[in-house]
């Protein structure tokens, strides 16, 4: 028996390695331009069976890989060169956005067929959006009657919730706003989303996506200002817009001005400098003394790391609170500004739950302190409280209060018998 191992065959001469590719395929939208221009020439003005011809379509050409194709021809009637032209070699029609009627029914109708393509292509979505963000870049190359339309075409779509807010950034481009064409495209863009919703549902989708403090930026930085933005949207007819607008303006600058504050308090700044800041401040935002008032109680609790002990925190507030009495007392020269600071401390000793055996104390302390009056705090008592830990806080104060009753009517008869 041979113990030697049999060598397998095998085979000689070259070998090549060999991989199949796919390869990518060109870009190349002139055919699928030439089937949507067709097309459309085919369905003209019915717009019904544009959008039945646009359903059809996405079955046989790539929506997917033409989608700025698409939508170009759909809005301008054919492909877009950068800067807005049209493409001078591409087949283009008559049948589109920009050469239809320049008013709201019609867009609401153009906006019909946007939203059912995109329904039912959903993949569009980002594409779309992405194509008016483009679209907005490019106003400058477009006519003011082409202006108009994508302007209200693009508000209904918003209100619609087919297109984000964030899209209004192209807006803030620095050659629209010099020139002015961002503004008055957000006149009509607002008007047509504000008619189709309303300024409560508009300010919703803007906070979304915080576009809600950046409307200044439409205008050029020399005339950013609450005053120049409330007269130009007010005479244009948006005055919700403009009171909008005012509304964010102040919230952002009462936020400030807090932050400021606690930070003055966390500093150990002197009392009378803080007073001085805060009354200047006042005076500039336009604030009432309710108002502020608000504020410098938000930013007294807001500038010390509290106990979390329910025992300890009492007492660490008193001590907090009596060292800020003069500057609470320096903003509650009105009745309804003791109201006011009643209603933040009763709403702050229910949010922050450690503060609700705190109540009683920390308004027995500001009423010796001159902070109260004592007809604030009967008011307050008897009407002007909220639901925020009533029955709790109530009863904390009903002997106080009815210390006060007997005080006043005790001062009311040494009063009578002096006379």
């Amino acid at each position: 028996m041979n113990n030697q191992k049999q060598q397998k065959p095998t085979l000689t001469g070259q070998r090549f390695k060999t991989r199949k590719r796919d390869e990518k395929e060109r870009f190349d939208p002139t055919q699928f331009q030439e089937s949507i221009v067709q097309g459309l020439n085919q369905t003209g003005t019915d717009l019904e069976a544009v959008a039945k011809f646009l359903d059809a379509s996405g079955a046989k050409l790539d929506y997917r890989r033409y989608a700025e194709t698409l939508f170009d021809i759909l809005v301008a009637g054919g492909m877009l060169a950068p800067g807005g032209t049209l493409s001078d070699d591409m087949t283009r029609t008559e049948f589109c956005l920009f050469t239809a009627q320049e008013d709201l029914e019609t867009m609401q109708a153009y906006a019909q067929v946007f939203n059912k393509l995109i329904r039912r292509y959903k993949y569009l979505e980002k594409g779309f959006e992405e194509e008016i963000k483009k679209l907005l870049l490019f106003l400058k190359g477009f006519t003011e009657s082409e202006r108009n339309k994508l302007a209200m075409l693009t508000g209904i779509l918003l209100a619609n919730g087919n297109i984000s807010a964030s899209i209004l950034s192209s807006l803030f481009n620095e050659n629209l706003v010099k020139e002015g064409v961002s503004a008055a495209f957000a006149v009509k863009l607002f008007k047509s989303w504000i008619n189709e919703k309303d300024i409560n549902s508009v300010a919703a989708s803007l906070r979304k996506v915080s576009m809600d403090n950046r409307l200044m930026e439409l205008f050029p930085a020399n005339k950013r200002s609450c005053e120049h933005f409330s007269k130009y949207f007010t005479d244009a007819g948006l005055k919700e817009l403009s009171d909008f607008a005012r509304n964010q303006q102040s919230i952002g600058a009462r936020k400030e001005l807090q932050k400021e504050l606690q930070e003055q308090m966390s500093r150990g700044d002197p009392q009378k400098e803080i007073i001085a800041f805060t009354r200047e401040e006042m005076k500039k935002a336009g604030l009432s003394e309710q108002a502020m008032i608000g504020i410098i109680w938000t930013s007294v609790m807001s500038s010390v790391e509290w106990n979390k002990k329910e025992e300890l925190v009492t007492e660490q507030a008193i001590k907090h609170l009596k060292q800020y009495s003069p500057l609470l007392k320096a903003f509650t020269s009105q009745g309804l500004s003791e109201l006011s600071l009643l209603l933040k401390i009763q709403e702050y000793c229910y949010d922050n739950i450690h503060f609700m055996k705190a109540f009683q104390k920390i308004v027995v302390l500001l009423y010796k302190a001159d902070v109260l009056s004592e007809e604030a705090i009967l008011k307050w008592y008897t009407e002007a409280h909220v639901a925020k830990g009533k029955s709790v806080f109530l009863e904390q104060m009903k002997k106080f209060v009815e210390w006060l009753k007997n005080a006043e009517e005790e001062s009311e008869s040494e009063e009578e018998e002096a006379d």
